[in-house]
């Protein structure tokens, strides 16, 4: 286990050029196995992807005494995908993977043993914690057959919510991710009286005739690629049954490398608690909530007799030009059917503390920050093919070595984060939280957290990032995990 070097950096650039320029690989073509270490194909296994009509949640782990300890093996598994038998990365052998369940102040020990044939590591998307050594550090490198050891320490008034955990190994992210690699983590300690509560991560995934992952296309790495199939907890449309007065907490993420997700769920009563790590203080009514690529949900739906699609409404995230639109396509995800004897009444929800506001705190610094999305004028090869598109921030491509943005630790910094492309991008600061304050010149009245902003096409946001705690080194990136890969992503460190 070691930290990605520069020259690797530089190494994984030229790859993802060169994904841009051929266009991409897929799984079939990374050497990652379809058979066991002595050579003897992996047999087929139902797991829970796609097992039954109805939803199957992933397996839930709990902390006990303020700990929860986890074996995590990525592996490549072949499981059932809609009807037919994929060949996918895992978690511990399941799509999604467990699902770690807890508490402020609790600590998170991982042992990671990585049975790909690629390098990978770990993120814990969202959490406020540390990224020096064996915390969320985005520049380990786990080479195959080494395990590592994480260990993430969660503060006492860490914010609850939903967040997850997936691989951050710089250059294979997407393709990682797009294959299976994923799964939830709740911090509880904001109870709601609820008939039920359910996990519902959604992805999407391409396949081939015989069940590989399909290769991506130059078009589709420029653009953001999108599956053919979206899941739902490895399933795909599965169906929900409920009873009519009954509310259930439903948490949401959208583990897709670029789609949007515009969330609707017609004839039932659908309020929101919360995006990312960000709560509402009572529960608001709502049509529908998007999610950019990263984001979560943290909803309440009260039931009501009939059948109501859990849907994604389409969502325009631009285009390209030639390169064709962005367009996140309506599709539905799953099928809620409410019927039987009325639950009766439900309990309040409880009132809950606002979040703190940061607008109240000094600004130490303030900042601009701009997506880079330019065309190359470099020629490479024998046939003289050209890299289609340099990807960054500021003219500049990732380097794993370079800092970019300095910050003092314990401070309020301001940043204006411009997006001067044709297309949305989502802004994702690891390890240190943001307030909105201004989206596309509109202010945002109440405390508002993410820790993944969409930036509109030609548009321009403003956060709050709170570098109070944490001091150490991480990242921020484009959350379409594509472009990430191409180099939209920098280095940022407060010391």
């Amino acid at each position: 286990m070691e930290p990605i070097t520069r020259r690797q950096a530089l190494q994984l650039g030229v790859a993802g050029s060169l994904g841009v320029v051929v266009g991409g690989v897929g799984l079939s073509q990374t050497g990652l196995p379809w058979t066991d270490p002595g050579g003897v194909p992996l047999a087929p296994t139902a797991g829970r992807a796609g097992a039954a009509a109805e939803l199957v949640e992933p397996e839930l782990v709990a902390s006990r005494d303020g700990l929860l300890r986890v074996d995590l093996v990525p592996a490549a598994q072949v499981n059932k995908i809609a009807g037919r038998q994929a060949k996918v990365l895992t978690y511990n052998g399941t799509l999604p993977g467990q699902t770690w369940q807890v508490r402020p102040g609790d600590r998170i020990e991982v042992r990671l043993r990585n049975e790909l044939d690629t390098a990978t590591n770990l993120h814990t998307h969202g959490l406020v914690v540390s990224p020096q050594g064996n915390g969320d550090n985005p520049f380990i490198s786990i080479e195959p057959g080494e395990n590592f050891d994480y260990r993430i320490d969660l503060p006492p008034d860490h914010p609850t919510g939903v967040f997850w955990y997936h691989p951050h190994r710089h250059g294979t992210v997407a393709e990682q991710i797009f294959s299976g690699l994923y799964g939830a983590i709740i911090v509880t300690g904001d109870e709601i009286p609820v008939s039920s509560e359910r996990v519902l991560i959604i992805s999407d995934i391409s396949l081939t005739a015989d069940g590989e992952i399909a290769p991506v296309s130059a078009q589709e790495v420029m653009m953001g690629r999108e599956g053919d199939l979206v899941l739902v907890n490895g399933q795909h449309q599965p169906r929900l049954v409920a009873r009519p007065g009954e509310r259930e907490r439903w948490r949401v993420i959208n583990a897709c490398t670029s789609r949007y997700l515009r969330l609707a769920l017609p004839g039932q009563d659908l309020e929101l608690l919360g995006i990312d790590g960000g709560h509402e203080p009572t529960p608001r009514m709502v049509e529908d909530v998007v999610l950019a690529p990263g984001n979560r949900a943290d909803l309440l739906v009260t039931m009501r007799n009939g059948t109501s699609d859990f849907r994604a409404l389409g969502y325009d995230r631009g285009g390209m030009g030639m390169m064709g639109a962005g367009m996140s396509g309506p599709v539905t995800l799953a099928t809620l059917t409410v019927t039987g004897q009325h639950a009766g009444t439900v309990r309040p929800v409880p009132g809950r503390p606002v979040d703190p506001d940061l607008r109240e705190r000094t600004v130490d610094r303030r900042r601009e920050i701009a997506f880079t999305m330019s065309m190359g004028g470099r020629m490479m090869g024998p046939g003289g093919m050209g890299d289609m598109m340099d990807l960054g921030f500021d003219g500049r491509a990732f380097d794993a070595n370079r800092v970019d943005q300095r910050a003092t630790a314990g401070v309020v910094e301001e940043w204006t984060i411009a997006n001067p492309t044709p297309m949305d991008h989502p802004f994702h600061l690891h390890v240190w939280p943001m307030q909105l304050i201004e989206d596309n010149g509109e202010p945002v009245d109440q405390p508002s957290w993410r820790d993944v902003v969409n930036v509109p096409a030609q548009g321009q946001v403003r956060v709050l990032a709170d570098f109070t705690r944490h001091p150490g080194r991480s990242v921020y990136h484009c959350h379409i995990l594509d472009h990430e890969d191409a180099g939209m992503m920098a280095v940022v460190e407060t010391t």
